[in-house]
């Protein structure tokens, strides 16, 4: 189980207790040997792999509409959960949409702006293993639909029982009009899509959390297509003071901690009694859990119960740590939040638990982790969008600006590119 921790600013945190990212040469070379062999020989090295981790033996990895149909035997009540919370989603992803249009800017008689467009053809990366998450089939797809993508692949790996890909994803993915699915997961799943196979078409770009592998495996191909972030374990830290209940503080570390043992749950508060109590309620709620060893595991070797001095140290540390997750459980949560500049999602007062930003508010649940939200931010419309520069000159508006262009040029040693420019004013001044 955690302990409680005392620091006094972050600079001692720092020094203590902080995630470092770690460079696994092992993994690389295994990595590395799946996309070369997914490269050369395609959908025969897929299925080999699929067979050799996930237990699963297939004629091919596309879901054909019989595995689809078979999805009409599902909850119906649940589907509908699913249709109401992609409402959310696609109503806050459209409102993204409204800053990112194409614009010129016009100025003595030159132009110059942006053209705003999708990309063509994106896979996304819905996560298996120790549990299914349809809920990525919404936070994946629709930010893609509203920016317009014309081809969203879909690969999931497949359920050992089964031999395909979890009911409830391929229900999800049926509703948002997904037909192009694949059954398989891991780096043969990001190597597929980033090579292509002879049943698989290359993508532009590849979104989706996974695993250690699938994080490596993107890791090495981008480049050759885009990424939208290396996930990592999930994280949670929770700001609170004397107000709050230790009952729901408890409750909201265990939400991330049942995720995955490295998943980290950090609770800051400047009550040495709120510290106890919540550690209490801790080992009651964990015994209750259906994930309690997992949650047990990731409490003790990645938790941890901060005491600090002040709600200012609180929120340096936040900005230290850069968190994926932050609840503000305080008596003023707006007013903390003016200090936040690094962390994922922010999610304020008591009533607000993560859970409702996974899964209903319409916010992308895809956020950086392992301190990226110092400089990234959650998955978006603007991950399936491409800026283009336009530039238009006419005749007047060169000769006004071209010796400029060309002493630069000049003084970069670049004589083509002044000439380009004096060529053009030559011609000009013959005439």
């Amino acid at each position: 189980m955690m302990i409680i921790r005392q620091f006094d600013s972050a600079e001692a945190f720092r020094a203590q207790f902080n995630r470092t990212s770690v460079f696994h040469p092992e993994l690389t070379n295994i990595v590395r040997d799946i996309l070369a062999r997914v490269q050369k020989h395609g959908d025969i090295a897929v299925q080999r792999f699929t067979a050799e981790f996930d237990n699963v033996e297939r004629e091919t990895p596309r879901v054909d509409l019989a595995e689809i149909e078979a999805t009409k035997n599902i909850d119906k009540e649940m589907l509908q959960i699913f249709s109401r919370a992609a409402e959310n989603i696609r109503t806050f992803h459209q409102r993204e949409l409204q800053d990112q249009q194409s614009w010129m800017l016009k100025k003595n008689g030159s132009e110059v702006g942006q053209k705003v467009v999708p990309l063509k053809r994106v896979g996304v990366y819905v996560p298996g293993g120790t549990a299914a998450y349809p809920s990525s089939v919404l936070m994946n797809v629709i930010p893609a639909q509203v920016a317009g993508v014309e081809e969203i692949v879909l690969v999931s790996p497949p359920d050992k029982t089964t031999g395909t890909v979890n009911s409830m994803v391929l229900a999800v993915a049926e509703f948002l009009e997904i037909t192009e699915i694949y059954a398989m997961g891991g780096a043969q799943a990001i190597a597929a899509l980033a090579f292509g196979t002879e049943t698989i078409q290359p993508v532009d770009k590849i979104t989706g959390p996974g695993n250690q592998y699938v994080n490596e495996a993107k890791r090495q191909v981008f480049g050759l297509v885009g990424i939208d972030s290396l996930a990592g374990p999930s994280e949670i830290l929770v700001v609170t003071d004397e107000s709050s209940d230790p009952t729901l503080l408890a409750a909201d570390l265990l939400s991330q901690a049942e995720h995955d043992i490295q998943a980290r749950s950090i609770l800051v508060t400047t009550s040495a009694k709120i510290a106890d109590d919540t550690l209490t309620e801790l080992k009651q709620q964990l015994n209750r859990l259906g994930r309690k060893s997992i949650a047990a595991q990731s409490l003790s070797e990645q938790g941890a119960i901060i005491v600090v001095d002040s709600l200012q140290v609180a929120v340096a540390l936040v900005n230290e740590i850069a968190p994926e997750h932050l609840e503000l459980q305080v008596k003023n949560p707006e007013e903390i939040l003016k200090g936040i500049r690094s962390a994922g999602a922010v999610f304020l007062g008591s009533w607000t638990p993560e859970p409702v930003g996974d899964y209903w508010a319409g916010s992308n649940h895809i956020l950086p982790t392992a301190g990226a939200a110092r400089y990234a931010s959650a998955l978006s419309v603007r991950d399936f969008l491409r800026y283009m520069s336009v530039i238009k000159y006419n005749q007047q508006s060169l000769e006004h600006v071209g010796g400029s262009v060309m002493q630069m040029a000049q003084l970069e040693g670049l004589d083509a590119h002044a000439a380009a420019v004096e060529k053009r004013l030559s011609v000009r001044e013959e005439n």
